[in-house]
């Protein structure tokens, strides 16, 4: 069994839940899990096409962390490699599915993925380089596999 076990959605409003909360950085921060992160990415990419993943990401998350306590440091908060890596995947992955797939179907495929597993990144990176303080401040390249 999976030391994490996948959280899946119940429908689309569980889905424009956690999206419509990030953007408004009222979602609370227990929700705000790795599930979510990438329930997120995914909503954000089909409804919100003025939104830039790649572009607009990075401070939403930096200042949704500081809304509900936390902090963006060396050590915690927002992590630009990883967020780039995951708007790469879900952006590839969203292409694969069929036109007019329901939000919590396409959302819950993706969990069920391989990039939904926690450990996807380290199919690409190296534990060190990935936690490394650079990799958190700015996007570093892959040292195991390139990352498409």
């Amino acid at each position: 069994m999976a030391a994490h076990p996948i959280r899946l959605f119940a429908d689309d409003a569980a889905v424009r839940h956690i999206g419509e909360g990030l953007l408004a950085r009222t979602l609370p921060k227990a929700e705000w899990t790795h599930e979510a992160h990438l329930a997120a990415c995914l909503w954000l990419l089909r409804e919100k096409l003025d939104f830039l993943p790649e572009r607009d990401m990075p401070e939403t998350i930096r200042s949704y962390n500081v809304a509900v306590g936390g902090e963006n440091t060396d050590s915690a908060g927002y992590h630009e490699t990883l967020t780039q890596l995951y708007i790469r995947g879900v952006r590839a992955f969203a292409e694969t599915l069929p036109e007019g797939t329901a939000l919590v179907d396409a959302v819950n495929a993706l969990l069920g993925s391989e990039i939904g597993d926690r450990s996807w990144p380290l199919c690409f990176y190296s534990k060190d380089r990935l936690f490394s303080v650079d990799a958190r401040r700015g996007w570093v390249e892959p040292d195991l596999e390139p990352a498409s």
